[in-house]
Parts: structure tokens; sequence; C-alpha cells
């Protein structure tokens, strides 16, 4: 039977071993599996996690920054405590399924349990001129801009309304929202990550859809 052994060097390449012929092949550390490495991180391998960290920490800031409605101090601070759950659970750790989906799933336990402690998400209070008439702040910068200007602090402007609508979802909305509007994962592994059914992911995000469409009606007929 063949057995694979992982070792690593100053290089921080690895060396893999057929144990059964005794064959050894080099491998940049890129080339390893996520399981692999979680086997090293188990065995107390740093330059594994480092790996898993590099490899994966734009997965869990995105989702998490756009679960928090783009807070980034905040997002930067639950994307730490995920890593660290990650290698804490490091020997418990079984291939089972995708080590995404396994990842996304710590992801949204630190969310939701964030959430919770934060006791979020409350709405802004709308913005009034001197004359205390409910505006934009939008509407007096667009007076000052023209053309490609104008479009850009418009898109930016959309960005950011989209991105406050989705933290005002149901948590299990936001985050089937998020993963496959932005993560484009498929449904059997939302529903993995929120263990749910796949019918269940796709009433979620139609619910998550439609309260996004009503909400950006109202803002682009508000700032028109």
């Amino acid at each position: 039977m063949t057995a694979t052994c992982l070792e690593t060097t100053a290089n921080r390449e690895w060396v893999v071993v057929n144990v059964g012929t005794r064959a050894v092949e080099w491998k940049p550390m890129e080339e390893i599996g996520d399981a692999n490495l979680m086997a090293a991180t188990a065995r107390g391998d740093d330059d594994a996690f480092a790996e898993l960290v590099r490899r994966h920490q734009n997965l869990v800031f995105g989702t998490v920054s756009r679960m928090l409605g783009g807070q980034r101090a905040e997002s930067e601070d639950v994307a730490q405590q995920i890593f660290i759950r990650v290698h804490r659970a490091a020997s418990r750790y079984q291939p089972d399924a995708k080590f995404t989906t396994w990842l996304l799933t710590i992801c949204r336990n630190c969310v939701f349990t964030h959430l919770k402690k934060q006791n979020r998400w409350k709405k802004e209070e709308p913005w009034k001129d001197e004359d205390g008439v409910e505006t934009h702040p939008l509407d007096h910068q667009m007076d000052t801009l023209t053309g490609n200007a104008r479009e850009h602090l418009l898109k930016q402007e959309l960005e950011k309304v989209i991105l406050a609508e989705i933290a005002e979802l149901p948590e299990a909305q936001r985050m089937a929202l998020v993963l496959r509007q932005y993560e484009q994962m498929d449904y059997e592994d939302i529903a993995q990550v929120l263990s749910a059914t796949v019918p269940s992911v796709k009433s979620l995000l139609f619910r998550a859809r439609e309260t996004l469409r009503k909400a950006l009606q109202s803002y682009l007929h508000a700032t028109h």
C-alpha cells in the first residue's frame, strides 16, 4: 500500500515520499492539497498553515466583509478568529467534504456568533440638510460632477448601498446570497455550509433577491 509523507525544506518546497517504491518527488507548496496542508498543520508545521491562510484569506475576508456590511477593521478581526479556529481544529479535521465548504462552515459560525453579540444591524439615520429636509448627501456631490466622475461616484455609492442592504438581510439569507452571488458556489455546497437542503437554499436566495430588488428600486427612485 502506498503512503505519503510530507516534509518541509528551507526553501519551502515539499518532499513527497512514495513509501511503496521509495520514489521521491519534489513539489512546490502551492501544489499540495488542502487536506495534506491541514495534516501538516496538525503536526505543528507553521509553513503549512501559512500556506492555507495565503490560499484562502481572500475567500474568508471577502465573505466576512460582505456579511458585515463592508466594515474593514471588524471584518479583519473576525477573519483572524476564523483562522485561529482552523488552526485549533487541524488535529480533528476529516476531509469528508471540500476544504472550502468546511472552512466556510466555520466562517458562518463565527460571523453568526459575532452578529448576535453585536446585536446587528442598525440602519443609519436619514441625512438632513441645514433646513431639516431629509435628503441624501450624494445629491450635493452630484451637483459638482459631470461625465465619468459622476458615473464613478454613482457606482461607488450603489456598491455601498448594496452592501448595507445585504447586511440587513436575515443571517441565513445573507450567507446564501454572498456565497452564491460573490463566490459562485454551487447550491449543494451552500447547503452544506448552512446545514440546509438545496430547495431551502434556493428559497433563501429568492427571498434575499426580492428584498434587495425592492430596496434598490427605492434607492434608485430617490436618487433620480
